[in-house]
């Protein structure tokens, strides 16, 4: 079977729940919208691809004339001797169906077919799953090779045993003899009665009961002698046969065994097995397999249906229910996993923050700033978690943020920013635009910059305690590591123009070069591209900073060219 079929077979709800938890899993997942979108859309299209092949499936019936899906009676596939005389006399009994009203009957014509044809019965059914059944028909007159029955009844075993994995599937056998009378009524063996059974005319008797009742008692008497030959025969070679070597293998006893007669056996063969075994066991010789065999119609067994049972699966034996179970857990345990994954990104990130704060040495005041102004968005995002709630990547009950709240709170408390009034009082950032100070792939400023760095410099005041931090970013053309080097050198030209300008001493400023990691528009169009093409420069409190004003009038700023293009 290939994976196509395999696919188109799954119930659509059961797809409909796996497309339903993979959509959740990736709205949990952190990824940009982007990302998101395509997911979302290959998600989307495999349902639909999948939803045509089931309805293309499902408009090429290959069961026409099969009941509606409400149908609730006994639903029997029928397989092995005398196919032709029970499906009246059809030249390929493949796919024939007969409906009683008892039952339906659809016949199977090898064994070996028997599992495909009830999973695909099954798929276009699947409301049947409790009314399915086997029924295996081995007339005794019928076989001549020993070890070719043994080869059917094995094949039989293997096709039962792989059609059970989907579902319950009772097993009947039934056969037929031949008597020169009319026909007769049905014994069973009930797997649930000790004793055989007589059903005739609706009515239900004991094999003895039976006996004593008829007008002729001793034709009765032959009969039993018969049937209890042909039960003998059933229980030695058939039902025998069906049993594996280990109780693994086994398929367990046939919930039904059914004996009738009827007049003549369309299949009966010289020499066969069933006389050979009369033979030896009982001393009689059966010469009917001798006569001309004309056409002929075997009768369903209608009066045994109600005996089957109907009955909807447990939900242990539901393929489909089992098997959005165990999606559900797979998908629960995914989540799960990456939400411990992330929170413990998040704790390393955190970490690793608090980390470089309280060991960054007051002589390197570009890496505590750096460092500091992490801690302030970790900050804001822990307090943004605690205002409106976690995010799905960080909650399924894992969520350790807060634990990391005090340690924060302590060490922001202990900078400069903590100070009652001090981030009130800072001055608001100032955003340059890089093709106002800059031509494109080139850290030199131009001429006509000077209007835009004198508005910049009005803004961006110098004093003790505070740090002039100057951040240049790139959008995504180019390398990263030629946008890397160009960032930081126009910054560099910033920085050293305003110390020139504005007399300021080298512990005033850090230069700062993030190439295009923090866009602030998508690089996706000019005008995203145009904006993330930029210069920050911002005043972030730190202990020691800009303590004097050394530079003189002899001071020049320094030149800087980078051949990336942003």
């Amino acid at each position: 079977m290939t994976l196509k079929q395999r696919l188109v077979r799954q119930p659509r709800g059961l797809w409909l729940w796996a497309t339903a938890l993979l959509l959740a899993l990736l709205a949990i997942m952190p990824m940009s919208t982007a990302v998101m979108s395509v997911s979302v859309a290959l998600v989307l299209g495999a349902l639909a691809w999948r939803w045509r092949l089931a309805r293309a499936a499902a408009e090429h019936d290959e069961f026409e004339g099969l009941p509606s899906a409400g149908y609730r009676q006994p639903v029997v596939l029928v397989c092995g001797d005398g196919l032709n005389a029970l499906f009246d006399g059809c030249a390929s009994p493949a796919h024939a169906i007969r409906r009683t009203g008892q039952g339906c009957y659809l016949a199977v014509p090898h064994i070996e077919a028997l599992d495909g044809l009830t999973e695909r019965l099954r798929v276009q059914r699947p409301e049947w799953a409790g009314q399915l059944s086997v029924m295996f028909v081995i007339n005794p007159g019928a076989h001549t090779d020993s070890e070719r029955l043994a080869g059917r009844l094995q094949a039989l075993r293997h096709q039962l045993k792989r059609a059970r994995r989907r579902g319950p599937l009772p097993l009947w056998v039934v056969s037929y003899l031949q008597s020169e009378h009319d026909t007769g009524p049905w014994f069973t063996w009930h797997c649930a009665l000790p004793a055989p059974q007589v059903f005739a005319g609706g009515v239900h008797l004991d094999l003895a009961d039976w006996q004593r009742q008829g007008k002729r008692p001793g034709r009765r008497l032959d009969r039993c002698v018969q049937l209890n030959g042909a039960a003998a025969w059933l229980s030695d070679v058939v039902l025998a046969g069906l049993q594996g070597r280990t109780p693994r293998d086994s398929l367990g006893p046939a919930w039904l065994c059914a004996v009738s007669y009827v007049p003549v056996l369309p299949d009966g063969m010289a020499h066969s097995l069933w006389q050979q075994w009369l033979r030896h066991r009982i001393g009689v010789f059966d010469t009917g397999g001798d006569a001309p065999r004309p056409a002929v119609s075997l009768p369903f067994p209608d009066a045994l249906l109600h005996l089957l049972p109907v009955q909807r699966p447990p939900l242990g034996q539901q393929p489909a229910l089992l098997k959005a179970l165990w999606i559900t857990v797979f998908a629960g345990l995914i989540a799960l996993s990456s939400s411990a994954w992330h929170n413990r990104q998040w704790l390393r990130e955190v970490s690793a923050d608090l980390q470089a704060y309280s060991s960054a040495s007051p002589a390197h005041p570009a890496r505590r700033a750096e460092a500091l102004a992490a801690l302030q968005r970790h900050a804001a995002q822990l307090d943004h978690h605690y205002r409106h709630g976690e995010p799905w990547a960080l909650g399924l009950g894992l969520y350790r943020g807060e634990h990391l709240r005090a340690p924060l709170l302590a060490a922001l408390a202990q900078s400069p920013s903590a100070q009652p009034g001090a981030l009130a009082n800072r001055s608001r950032a100032v955003r340059l635009d890089s093709l106002s100070l800059f031509s494109p792939g080139s850290a030199q400023l131009k001429p006509e910059s000077t209007k835009v760095l004198v508005s910049a410099l009005v803004d961006i005041k110098a004093q003790p305690g505070w740090l002039i931090v100057i951040a240049g970013h790139t959008d995504a053309t180019g390398s990263a590591e030629h946008n890397l080097q160009l960032s930081r050198a126009r910054a560099a030209a910033v920085r050293d123009w305003m110390a020139q300008m504005g007399d300021f001493h080298d512990s005033c400023f850090a230069v700062q070069g993030f190439g295009a990691s923090q866009p602030i528009a998508r690089n996706d169009s000019e005008k995203g591209r145009a904006a993330n093409r930029r210069v920050d420069i911002r005043l972030v409190p730190e202990a020691g900073a800009c303590g004097l004003a050394t530079s003189g009038p002899g001071r020049q700023p320094l030149s800087h060219s980078a051949t990336a293009f942003d």
